[in-house]
């Protein structure tokens, strides 16, 4: 159900007669999918509005009902800023639904982005800074980021609406048939854990913004390029944080984390379980401590939503030492300054275990 044009005039005069300055009231109404992507929107917008957060801190990106709250902000955005339905194939309904006005960016789709295809197997191969990745590049027109008018195959929804079992729901998927459309195979979307993805992003989106909202433009591009300057920053702090790692063997628990691997010039030795929501069997556990035996793995790394008994599983008698890894940093602080410390803890985590 689309909320009235009449809220969204009357929401705008309240925060007017709150006292929002000038900038604030002109800036876009902005929406952004996942935290990563919030935090980097948040900081090109800083101190000229916030982006509104659809998938909470904690939630699958994966499969989620939204609440009332996050299909409200969907419905008066005005841009909305999203990885792609490699990540989160339930919300391009929602986005036909509740943002069809909206100029909808998809940052896996953005020119600059660095795209790799997951890997296979419980042992993985060294990959090389040239091969198995593609960049988008000249995207002439924005193509990709348009309006989805005309977009086939998005109709029927079954299963995503958003009245009545998004009323009262707690926000959090079922795990179970949370991965159907994310079966890794093709284009990984954990692109926001490579640095120089999200160093682009924060131009497209400064670019982006300034399209909508051209008096803030210089604003927009001043925030992008202090943003970029952060990322660098962390990235050099994390890089010689992680010089002793690089000759290590470790293990994750899926297929999340080579973006950040080709960022930081690490190289995963394998993966416990297919996917996010694939529960490895015990004959994958089996093959995983091959490799760990075989390979001399010095960690394992786990993920604080899933089973650490599968993690023991795979340790236990082989010396290997763990720690947790979190792709979205689900106890972060959402915001500006997100991304850098997305990047600090997955590095400390990287760095500490022992």
């Amino acid at each position: 159900m689309r909320i009235s044009s009449m809220w969204k005039n009357g929401a705008a005069a309240v925060a007017l007669l709150a006292g929002a300055g000038e900038a604030w009231a002109e800036v876009p109404q902005v929406a952004a999918d996942i935290t990563p992507v919030h935090g980097l929107v948040a900081r090109v917008m800083q101190g000229l509005g916030e982006p509104a957060l659809v998938v909470p801190p904690g939630a699958s990106p994966h499969g989620y009902a939204m609440r009332p709250s996050e299909a409200r902000a969907l419905d008066q955005a005005d841009l909305v800023f999203w990885m792609g339905g490699a990540l989160t194939p339930w919300l391009e309904g929602p986005l036909e639904e509740l943002a069809g006005d909206a100029h909808r960016v998809e940052l896996l789709e953005a020119e600059g982005t660095e795209v790799l295809a997951f890997r296979k197997g419980a042992r993985f191969e060294v990959h090389t800074h040239d091969e198995d990745h593609g960049r988008h590049e000249d995207h002439d027109d924005h193509a990709g980021h348009e309006d989805h008018a005309d977009h086939q195959g998005h109709e029927d929804h079954g299963g995503h609406g958003h009245e009545g079992d998004a009323e009262g729901h707690d926000g959090h998927a079922d795990h179970g048939d949370a991965h159907s459309g994310h079966d890794h195979e093709g284009a990984d979307p954990h692109a926001w854990l490579l640095p120089a993805n999200a160093q682009a992003w924060l131009d497209v989106i400064a670019m982006e913004l300034a399209e909508h909202d051209p008096d803030n433009a210089a604003a927009y591009k001043a925030n992008a390029e202090a943003g970029k300057q952060e990322i660098a920053e962390t990235v050099a702090s994390i890089s010689a944080s992680l010089e002793p790692f690089r000759a290590k063997q470790f293990i994750v628990f899926h297929d999340a984390y080579q973006y950040f691997e080709r960022g930081f010039g690490l190289n995963a030795a394998g993966a416990i379980s297919l996917g996010d929501a694939v529960k490895p069997s015990p004959a994958r556990i089996a093959e995983v401590r091959g490799v760990v035996a075989d390979l001399k793995v010095s960690c394992v790394f786990s993920e604080p939503q899933f089973n650490p008994g599968v993690v023991a599983t795979v340790l236990d008698g082989t010396g290997a030492g763990t720690a947790l890894l979190d792709p979205l940093g689900a106890k972060l602080e959402p915001g500006p300054q997100f991304y850098p410390a997305l990047l600090r803890e997955i590095g400390n985590a990287i760095a500490g275990c022992e």
